[in-house]
């Protein structure tokens, strides 16, 4: 039995607390730390035997593992802080503000003794993961364009910090665009140059973009286009993808947990849509077949219980994780490049 801590007691860790009730087995929560001790506490007591502390070094004796969910500035030191005490590590995204952070992150990760594992919970959703199957295995022929959009409202209650820039890293790409960045960079390969161009408005509370748009094109001539908000009063396609494959185009709709995919044109001779069909499905017309479905338990599931199941099973099995510090890296130096050179009104030379 893994014990397991938390720092930062924030709405997430209320998430993840009832989210991982199905890994009692495996692991159970000992201690909580925050700056306000009154949240550390509330959460301590609902939980019997967990401690509470305002200080986080004080939970250390507590806890084989931590999570730290923290505002983005602090997860340098604190993170540092862990490792040196030994303890198993997964950070939620991003690692840290800079490279320089970063790189001393990676340095003093010892994986899997102890493990430090990124908390990029896309990466462990079935939809999300199945959809870079098909992409990276060329089930429906090759890849030559990738849309993801996200649209959500995230305003300032849900923490001051949220709109600071110095404290954020940036704005909405590099707070919650880097997800949909690795997950680009996993399903298409290296990327050799792009832009993006962010805006504040209809986000008054963000120093720097509440929305962004971000263009790529990589090595293999694939080119990859994300729109993300946080200002977003209504939506159509909340979180979704669709890719354009040589075979046909596949549509991701994460609310309905499938993937569709849409063929205008057969070629001749490719497989007939309903060859194609997922168990239980039938083509909805003539031009497209629904052909993966989550399970009804994959859909109530949070996808953060696959991201702890995978990291209990790098500590279990001493195993090094998918999604390391350094694996973590590319995104975050692909997003600095765009930044940098959308203030220079030029392509990023991503190279």
């Amino acid at each position: 039995m893994i014990r397991m801590g938390m720092i930062g007691c924030g709405s997430m860790a209320d998430r993840h607390i009832s989210a991982l009730a199905p890994l009692q087995g495996r692991m159970r929560f000992t201690a909580f730390a925050d700056i306000e001790l009154p949240r550390a506490q509330r959460l301590a007591s609902s939980v019997a035997g967990a401690v509470a502390a305002e200080n986080y070094r004080d939970i250390f004796d507590h806890v084989d593992a931590i999570i730290i969910a923290l505002p983005h500035d602090l997860h340098h030191q604190v993170g540092m802080d862990c490792l040196r005490a030994g303890k198993h590590v997964l950070m939620e995204k991003p690692l840290a503000l800079t490279e320089a952070q970063c790189l001393e992150l990676i340095a003093a990760d010892r994986s899997p003794e102890p493990v430090l594992m990124l908390g990029y919970v896309m990466r462990h959703h079935p939809l999300w993961k199945q959809m870079g199957e098909y992409i990276r295995q060329r089930t429906y022929g090759e890849a030559f364009h990738v849309s993801i959009w996200t649209e959500q409202y995230t305003d300032a209650s849900q923490g001051a910090w949220i709109g600071q820039a110095k404290r954020l890293g940036g704005g909405q790409l590099f707070s919650h665009g880097c997800h949909y960045i690795d997950l680009l960079l996993d399903w298409l390969g290296d990327p050799v140059c792009g832009t993006h161009i962010g805006t504040r408005l209809g986000t008054p509370w963000m120093e720097r973009e509440g929305t962004s748009n971000v263009s790529l094109k990589f090595k293999s001539g694939a080119t990859a286009y994300h729109f993300g908000t946080w200002g977003a009063r209504g939506s159509r396609l909340g979180y979704a993808a669709h890719a354009h494959c040589t075979e046909g185009m596949l549509e991701l709709d994460h609310a309905e947990g499938t993937i569709t995919l849409h063929r205008d044109k057969s070629g001749g001779d490719l497989p007939a849509l309903e060859a194609l069909a997922f168990k239980g499905e039938a083509p909805k017309d003539i031009n497209k077949v629904v052909v993966y479905r989550c399970s009804g338990a994959d859909k109530r599931r949070k996808a953060v219980v696959q991201q702890i199941e995978a990291f209990l099973d790098c500590i279990e099995k001493k195993m090094k994780p998918d999604i390391s510090a350094q694996a973590s890296l590319r995104s975050l130096q692909v997003i600095w490049k765009l930044y940098e050179a959308e203030e220079g009104m030029v392509v990023a030379d991503l190279r």
